[in-house]
This record gives C-alpha cells, structure tokens and sequence, in this order.
C-alpha cells in the first residue's frame, strides 16, 4: 500500500500536462461547445432517434397485428415493440454522431484524437496527409 502511495505522489502535475493535450482547447469557446452539444443532443432526439423509434414501433406493431410476428401470450406485442423502439432509438442517436463531428469541425475543434484525420483518401487529404508524416519522419528527436 505505501509503494502504491509513493508512486502516486512521483508524479508531478506538470509530467501528467506533457502527456495529455490541455482540454479544451484555449482557441475555442466553451459556450460555444456547450451549445453545439445541446444543439446535437436536440436535433439527434427530434430528426432521427424519435422518428426511427416510433417508425420501427409501427412496423412490430403492424407484423404483429397481422401474424407475421407471434405475439407474447403473457404481454402481447409490448416486449417485441419496446425492443424495436429502443434499438430504433439508438441507432438514430448514433446515425447523427458524423453531422455532430462536423459541427464542432467547423469550430475548430478536434476532439477525435491529435491522429484523426478525414476517412476518405481524396488527393488533397493523402498529400496533407503524406506531407505531415514526412516533416514528423525528418524532424529530430530530442
């Protein structure tokens, strides 16, 4: 146990700052993140995870009512459609993250990893992309 304590007080507040990039970034406003993230919570609730939940609801409820689906002799359709409404639920929470990404994109922030880069390997991208790991290759390493 004191082992554990003395490697604990070893590390000093400004190695843990070297290690891990400062959050946020100064150059961006937290009131700003605060309102894209409410505005991603909302509009992911409203435009796609509610409609999907509600559409898939539908469809179990219709495949039941019409015998496609056996309803459950105990509670009827209601296992079958909360199942269908969750999982409609979260797929259109996370269908929204990519729109999300790019709203704080367009802010100047990054919060997918200092490595993140675009997915697709336009021509632009893979020389940005070339061209930086070549200056990181021919810099020294102290």
């Amino acid at each position: 146990m004191a082992s554990e304590d003395q490697k604990v007080q070893a590390s000093s507040p400004d190695q843990k700052d070297q290690n891990h990039p400062s959050f946020p970034p100064s150059n961006v406003n937290l009131e700003e993140i605060a309102r894209i993230r409410q505005e991603c919570k909302e509009e992911s609730f409203w435009y796609r995870a509610l409609p999907l939940s509600l559409g898939s609801m539908l469809v179990v409820q219709g495949l039941v009512a019409h015998g496609t689906l056996k309803a459950n002799p105990r509670f009827g359709a209601l296992p079958k459609m909360a199942l269908a409404g969750g999982l409609g639920f979260a797929i259109g929470t996370m269908s929204y993250m990519r729109t999300c990404q790019k709203k704080f994109q367009s802010i100047g922030f990054h919060p997918f990893g200092p490595k993140w880069h675009c997915p697709h390997t336009c021509k632009e991208c893979k020389a940005l992309h070339e061209k930086s790991e070549l200056e990181k290759s021919k810099s020294p390493i102290s």
